[in-house]
């Protein structure tokens, strides 16, 4: 998919209105390069020149896409195993690639090649985030099923429970328990008209048997209660979910969308 000026300020504006705060660094590669003769030894000398042209790029971002007409808060901004490409946080969107020059934005997957499996270079920052905010979550938030037994696992499943695949994912949940694995879901409604019935589950007093009721097709009651699953589809958003469900172990590592248990284990004990 191409990151378009329209596909941006389209993401932005359903992002709905934020400010800018980026990391940038400026095309002058010289200024502020130059450190003081007391700093302190090489590591931490190493650590403020980065800081430096870490800042420098917050400014030449910022600049850039204001230039563009898009608004869009700059949560955080990392180095890549790629020279001179950075990867950003932002604001209620997902991660993407930023040049050095603070010129370019590259939406997609950078893949290292030259080994035996290909390695996607930002897939342990992404996990590194999603663990974050999963961590961040309060499980009455959500629909826990506990393992039987001891737990292994816990995983994290974007569910919508008009998603025919999230059917077939919760018909083996008692097989996935019984592997030593705890499921929480995440309410991740795939659509406006979704969000009503999704809203409804997360207001029953009973969440599992809302659930159980909605995909099998019954009419819920209106929601009537404060509830976070606009919050939790939001999150979706920022991670990147595109469909459901979305699979996560508890480090923030993609799994897959549909798994069987069997798949499923096999992924987390590998």
């Amino acid at each position: 998919m191409q990151f378009t000026r329209s596909k941006l300020l389209t993401m932005c504006l359903l992002a709905s209105s934020l400010t800018l705060t980026a990391c940038s660094k400026s095309e002058n590669a010289q200024k502020d390069d130059t450190l003081t003769a007391t700093a302190p030894a090489t590591g931490q000398a190493s650590n403020i020149t980065e800081r430096n042209a870490q800042q420098r790029l917050i400014s030449t971002l910022e600049k850039n896409l204001k230039a563009s007409n898009i608004n869009v808060k700059i949560l955080d901004i990392k180095t890549t195993e790629v020279p001179n490409l950075y990867w950003a946080t932002l604001e209620g969107l997902p991660p993407v690639y930023v040049t050095n020059d603070g010129k370019y934005i590259i939406q997609g997957e950078v893949i290292r090649i030259g080994d035996k499996e290909l390695h996607n270079v930002s897939e342990p920052l992404q996990a590194e985030l999603n663990k974050k905010h999963f961590s961040s979550l309060k499980t009455e938030d959500l629909i826990v099923y506990p393992a039987k037994g001891k737990a292994k696992h816990v995983v994290y499943v974007f569910t919508d429970a008009s998603c025919p695949y999230c059917h077939k994912l919760h018909e083996q949940m008692d097989d996935i328990n019984a592997k030593g694995i705890e499921v929480r879901y995440i309410a991740w409604p795939r659509g406006d008209q979704f969000m009503p019935t999704m809203e409804s589950i997360w207001c029953s007093a009973d969440r599992k048997t809302a659930f159980d009721q909605a995909i099998a097709g019954v009419q819920l009651a209106p929601a009537n209660c404060k509830n976070p699953v606009k919050q939790q589809y939001q999150l979706g958003q920022t991670i990147g979910v595109n469909g459901t469900p979305a699979i996560y172990n508890s480090n923030g590592v993609y799994l897959g969308g549909y798994l069987s248990a069997s798949e499923l284990a096999s992924r987390l004990n590998n």
